[in-house]
């Protein structure tokens, strides 16, 4: 069986090395999962492609929308965030879509200590920032401010707050250094976010989420943890995701200690 990571640019993927150790710790010597290159406009093609012996596809930047698209069945909470981070592939040859993001987050999210009713600040109005909408509606925050670079980006995530019942409050990408939340997530690309590490004014206490694993720490993440903040990184998310998917994908218990394991020691490497 095969499964594998599609999005563009994709080398740089852990995913392959966290599931492939999975598979050998579970005893699953037959399944593969490599990383492909994939574009946008690449994704339905490559989809209708993928023979019997495909399990499932993780899905990365920029195709977690288009995901929805190409599934015969979409996972309540992918249609709410309007994204997905995995397709399955159902015995009669269609695809299911789902977004283990979501359970993700609120997992390592919890893990660092974020409280039910906190007030979230977003940095980033993609894919991933949907994500971290599902991830705090779950957490019942009492409200989430989105940062964005364009106001139309931040106008496109009121209608799937509605549906989340999440209230959502967008403010401009300068406002950033004004920072005010129990829980900052960064769902933005490499680079964006790291003029802002001298600039922002941390609360005591708050949590910080850098989707970014690579490279890591990023500049913002150095910047909060020296403000004494708990750091959550994208490894962390990495991880978490994975497991959902493997699971999905094997319909086996994931060996999580293992793919932890293998993924710190890619890191070190």
């Amino acid at each position: 069986m095969r499964a594998a990571v599609l999005g563009k640019p994709i080398g740089h993927s852990l995913s392959p090395v966290i599931h492939n150790a999975g598979y050998a710790a579970a005893g699953l010597p037959g399944w593969s999962y490599t990383a492909i290159e994939c574009a946008e406009a690449e994704l339905p093609g490559l989809v209708a492609g993928l023979g019997a012996q495909w399990a499932g596809v993780s899905l990365t930047m920029p195709l977690k929308e288009a995901a929805l698209a190409v599934a015969g069945e979409v996972a309540p909470v992918a249609a709410a965030v309007g994204a997905a981070n995995t397709l399955v592939r159902r015995t009669d040859g269609s695809w299911y879509a789902e977004n283990t993001d979501v359970v993700g987050m609120v997992e390592v999210l919890t893990a660092a200590g974020v409280p039910a009713g906190a007030q979230v600040t977003v940095l980033g109005a993609g894919g991933t920032a949907r994500a971290a909408l599902a991830a705090a509606a779950r957490l019942a925050a009492a409200g989430v401010t989105v940062l964005a670079r364009r106001p139309a980006a931040i106008d496109e995530l009121h209608p799937v707050a509605a549906a989340l019942g999440v209230p959502l409050a967008g403010a401009d990408w300068a406002d950033a250094p004004r920072l005010d939340a129990d829980v900052v997530i960064s769902t933005v690309p490499r680079g964006v976010a790291d003029p802002l590490a001298g600039a922002v004014r941390w609360r005591p206490g708050c949590v910080y989420f850098d989707a970014v694993y690579d490279p890591w720490p990023t500049p913002l993440a150095v910047a909060a943890e020296a403000a004494g903040c708990p750091v959550v990184s994208g490894l962390d998310l990495l991880l978490a995701q994975a497991v959902g998917q493997f699971e999905l994908f094997t319909r086996r218990t994931a060996p999580r200690t293992a793919m932890a394991a293998a993924l710190a020691a890619a890191r070190r490497t």
